[in-house]
């Protein structure tokens, strides 16, 4: 194995476009909030942590409990649309865990890791996409692409504060709602794309 420009750029900008941090940036505020802060380090941290898990033995462990990958983008759909319809319709359908002792439920360290790093960053279409590419491109060309994507991510996580100061609350309300449209379309299209491989005689 060998790194690959050609391959590393790819994989970058097709990993980029679904893991799409801009486009998550409502959805970051909204953790932000409901946690008092967030930590950018740890969530980017767990973010790599989950891709590179997935990338070099994400197969097996979907395999060892019984779930294929087209089963497991369709239940990763449906946690979109879930996120999609709280950030439309105003909504509130996450309730968090609170009976783990020691644990508050507003701990931003665990905000940080669930549901920022997890699925807001690390979700279910980003997963199945890096299931997807070790069939086109090399494994090495591939964690490059996932290490550089952190890049952005980092980024934006720092600047939370500074977008929400430009973007004003008007401007937060109106792109919470146009990218919670924009989330439902990605959570149909992902649940579309892999619920007829689970029922190919429907």
């Amino acid at each position: 194995m060998q790194l690959d420009i050609a391959q590393i750029g790819k994989a970058f900008l097709i990993l980029f476009a679904v893991i799409d941090v801009i486009g998550g940036i409502p959805l970051i505020l909204e953790v932000r909030k409901k946690a008092g802060r967030i930590y950018p380090l740890r969530a980017t941290l767990v973010s790599l942590g989950i891709m590179v898990t997935f990338l070099f033995v994400g197969e097996k462990i979907l395999g060892v409990v019984g779930v294929d990958v087209r089963s497991f983008a369709v239940a990763g759909s449906l946690v979109l649309f879930a996120l999609a319809l709280e950030m439309t319709l105003g909504v509130r359908l996450f309730k968090e865990d609170t009976s783990a002792p020691g644990l508050p439920s507003d701990d931003p360290k665990v905000y940080s890791i669930v549901p920022l790093a997890f699925p807001v960053i690390a979700g279910a279409g980003t997963i199945t996409t890096i299931l997807s590419l070790r069939a086109e491109f090399e494994t090495v060309n591939i964690l490059a692409a996932i290490v550089l994507n952190m890049v952005p991510v980092l980024l934006v996580l720092f600047l939370t504060n500074r977008i929400e100061r430009a973007l004003g609350r008007v401007g937060l309300i109106v792109i919470r709602k146009a990218f919670g449209i924009i989330l439902l379309a990605i959570s149909i299209k992902l649940f579309a794309g892999n619920i007829t491989y689970l029922f190919p005689k429907a």
